[in-house]
């Protein structure tokens, strides 16, 4: 099979990622082996890439963004047939039996296991999962469409149930990419007389018209004073002054949920009486559960979520990296990796 392959940290714009030939993966028992047909290209890729998320071994295949269809079954496995399309999402796998999996909260297993980080990910034409972490994709959706849905969306979704947003209150979104963008379709549908103020960097043009195209109630730049305080916000940017405005925007009692793994740049220093007082909160997102993405996929189908992609080749996968970091990418970019019948 055909991958693209990490064999050490780098900056994105020496384009790290070479395309190799590989054997296919075997499943193990279990387990199913997945002909990819799409992937997306996520931030966490560029920061395994540079270092900030260190990936536990190389060479190593990145890519938790995947589609595709079940090809073989490996020993016991019986969820799915052959045939049948899947997704998979950044958790790869929970032990089940500590205090966390036993609360719901395997995103915090100390075991865990990362697509793309722990094991081999998407930029490939094969590869393999354990059954139980595998899900059904709703019909309405193309490959390529679905396939921001499994990090993007999910991650998303989760951020926006820990913000406490709610009906008639104001959500604050910094930043306006692929997460972001079905974000704020999750929201409209939830909370209908609810409000969402972005926030992007200054003159991107681009992504304020997509927020404005997807109903966005107010648009600015990162450090201006929006209309109203936000009862709560979400920061999907890679660096740290928007959680510092986003605190500073805040109404008392409000919320900052950070959506983000890695900062390639610290939260600057923050004044208690400005930024953290009257019970305001700052939250992290870890990672996603399961139930994350088997509450999350239905819902986006009955909204129905319409994701904005942008779309390369396998062998592209280092452009798409590159326009990633540098805050080009309308929506998400998505890898197309393998045709299949019913793309």
């Amino acid at each position: 099979m055909k991958a693209m392959v990490l064999k050490g940290i780098s900056s994105a714009e020496e384009k790290p990622l070479e395309l190799v030939d590989l054997p296919e993966p075997v499943p193990g028992r279990g387990q199913i082996r997945v002909r990819v047909s799409a992937c997306g290209v996520c931030h966490t890729e560029l920061d395994e890439i540079e270092g900030r998320v260190a990936p536990s071994r190389f060479p190593l295949i990145l890519g938790h963004e995947i589609i595709g269809r079940v090809e073989r079954l490996g020993p016991g496995a019986s969820k799915f047939k052959k045939g049948d399309r899947i997704g998979i999402a950044w958790i790869n796998w929970a032990c089940g039996r500590c205090s966390f999996c036993l609360k719901g909260e395997e995103n915090l297993c100390d075991t865990a296991k990362w697509t793309g980080k722990d094991v081999d990910g998407g930029y490939a034409q094969y590869t393999v999962v354990s059954e139980d972490f595998a899900y059904p994709i709703p019909e309405r959706f193309a490959d390529l469409e679905a396939a921001p849905l499994l990090c993007a969306g999910v991650i998303g979704y989760r951020a926006l149930r820990l913000s406490g947003m709610e009906d008639r209150r104001i959500l604050g979104l910094y930043g306006f990419g692929a997460s972001a963008h079905i974000v704020i379709q999750v929201a409209k549908y939830k909370y209908p007389n609810g409000k969402v103020f972005v926030f992007t960097r200054p003159n991107q043009k681009e992504h304020q018209d997509s927020a404005r195209r997807l109903g966005a109630d107010w648009i600015g730049a990162t450090g201006d004073a929006p209309p109203a305080k936000l009862d709560c916000a979400i920061d999907f940017t890679p660096v740290g002054e928007p959680v510092r405005q986003a605190l500073r925007n805040l109404q008392k009692g409000g919320r900052v949920v950070i959506n983000a793994i890695r900062k390639t740049a610290p939260i600057p220093e923050l004044d208690y009486t400005e930024h953290l007082w009257y019970e305001k909160e700052v939250k992290s997102v870890a990672n996603v559960t399961r139930r994350d993405a088997q509450e999350f996929l239905p819902l986006a189908a009955r909204i129905p979520i319409v994701p904005q992609i942008q779309e390369f080749s396998l062998e592209e996968a280092n452009k798409a990296l590159i326009r990633l970091k540098e805050g080009t990418i309308r929506g998400a970019a998505v890898l197309r990796i393998t045709e299949n019948p019913t793309v």
